[in-house]
Formats: C-alpha cells, sequence, structure tokens
C-alpha cells in the first residue's frame, strides 16, 4: 500500500457519527431477492465482512440469522457493537476479509455491504471458500448512488469530482467487473449474478451535510477544500430543494454466487 493510499481499515476512523446516523440502509427485498434465488432462510449463519457499524449485519440480523461482524476497524466495530446490542445472535469479531479468524466451513452465506472494494479480491477468495460451508454462497452490497438521475444528483458529483480527496478512484473501485469475476471465479469468467433494486434517502441540509462528510473521500476541517465544499453543498441544497429537502436516490446492487 503506498503513502497516497490511506489504510482502509482506518479510513473511517473520524467518521463514525456521521456514518451511523446518514448512511442509507439497504431495502428489505434484498431478504426476498436472496430468498427466493439462492435459498436463504432464518436458519443461516452469515459472515458480514467489513461489516462497519452494521447496517447490513442489521438487515439479517431482522431476517432472524445469525451474524458474525468481522471489522477490523476498531471504531466502527464498536458503533456495531453498540447498535446492535440488543441482538443475541450479533457476534462482533475484530478481523479483516483475507484472515477472518472464523473456524472452517463455519458459515452459510458470506456477506459484505458497501466494503469489497477495500479488499484484496484473491486473498480474500481464498478466505471466503475456507469459511463457507459447502454449497455456500457470496453476496456483495452496494447502495450505489445515481449520479444523473436528477439536476441535483448531478450538480452533487460534480461538486465531489472537484473537492472529493480520493473520489474518482474510489468511485471507479465499486463496480469493478475484473475484481468481482476475481472473487467469484477466478480466472475462469464471470460466475455471479446481479439483481438491482431502488433505495432512496431524503435530507434537510444538516442531514445532506452529514451524508457528503460520512463519505472517506471529502475532505476534513483542516483541509483547504473543506469550506469551499460546504459552501458548493449550500448553493445546490438551496436550489434544488423541494419542501425543504432533497433525494439522494440509490441503485442497489446485489451480486452473488458460489465460489467453487
Amino acid at each position: 500500500m503506498s503513502d497516497s493510499q490511506p489504510d482502509p481499515t482506518r479510513r473511517f476512523s473520524d467518521r463514525v457519527d456521521d456514518y451511523v446516523r446518514y448512511r442509507p440502509g439497504y431495502p428489505a427485498e434484498v431478504i426476498d431477492v436472496l430468498a427466493r434465488e439462492t435459498g436463504l432462510s432464518e436458519h443461516a449463519e452469515i459472515a458480514d465482512v467489513g461489516s462497519g457499524t452494521g447496517i447490513s449485519s442489521e438487515l439479517f440480523l431482522r431476517n432472524g440469522n445469525t451474524v458474525f461482524g468481522v471489522e477490523p476497524n476498531t471504531a466502527m466495530r464498536e458503533a456495531a457493537e453498540r447498535l446492535l446490542a440488543e441482538y443475541p445472535r450479533f457476534h462482533s469479531v475484530p478481523a479483516r476479509a483475507e484472515a477472518t479468524t472464523l473456524p472452517t466451513a463455519s458459515v452459510d452465506y458470506v456477506t459484505a455491504g458497501q466494503a469489497f472494494h477495500w479488499f484484496d479480491p484473491q486473498l480474500a477468495r481464498a478466505e471466503f471458500a475456507r469459511i463457507l460451508r459447502p454449497g455456500g454462497w457470496t453476496v456483495l452490497l452496494w447502495n450505489a448512488r445515481q449520479l444523473e438521475s436528477t439536476p441535483f444528483l448531478r450538480d452533487y458529483d460534480a461538486m465531489l469530482e472537484r473537492y472529493g480527496t480520493d473520489y474518482r478512484q474510489v468511485r471507479h473501485q465499486h463496480l469493478d467487473a475484473t475484481r468481482l469475476r476475481a472473487l467469484f471465479d477466478g480466472e475462469r469468467g464471470s460466475a455471479f449474478q446481479h439483481r438491482k433494486l431502488y433505495n432512496e434517502q431524503r435530507f434537510d441540509f444538516e442531514g445532506l451535510r452529514g451524508r457528503l462528510l460520512s463519505s472517506s473521500y471529502t475532505p476534513t476541517a483542516s483541509h483547504p477544500g473543506y469550506l469551499p465544499m460546504l459552501r458548493e453543498l449550500r448553493r445546490i441544497f438551496d436550489e434544488y430543494a423541494e419542501g425543504g429537502s432533497v433525494a439522494i436516490q440509490y441503485d442497489t446492487d446485489i451480486y452473488f454466487g458460489q465460489i467453487v
């Protein structure tokens, strides 16, 4: 890892509060898709890798699943432990995707919500194959913000292009087909399936500000681009808000397959 690329296990340490409050959850229909396509039931045991503050873990906990939340970032993992304390089936695991510390053949699903682009795909593939039971599934989830569906979202994305510290690199990593193939089917080609759902968040200005600052590629308060970015955010909000709020629209992408 180069000096110019911050350690992904620490990228969100100073953004946990905003992450908890303002990041989108996943539609409940994700469970329906996985039940129909993979046979997911409430009895399945799940390793949620890169579980962060527990957003994706909670989706499966609400379905009745046992979830092992594997997260190397201490601040995010501790936030998940607080937020998910009401779920006795949640188990917090301080580890990385490439070395989860979970027993061999111990889970039915490996999931990763908004996290796979931080993994080494070859090492993660080997680890997922190790911890999955025979016939197990790997599921990747992303809330992919729509970039051009409304004038507001076009201007919002242009603002990130201008002020984001490494926005372009991170955005282009999210849906990299080569990395997906490396995970699901090694060098033999694509062996995964893809489904898409609609998702949306509505924000007043303070909520929009929190959503912006929850992203690892936005400048922090000590950065010279921080205040200009917030002034541009205010301009965009004032131009496009209706009834005191704006909508961030997402495609919730579901990638799933069985690692051979």
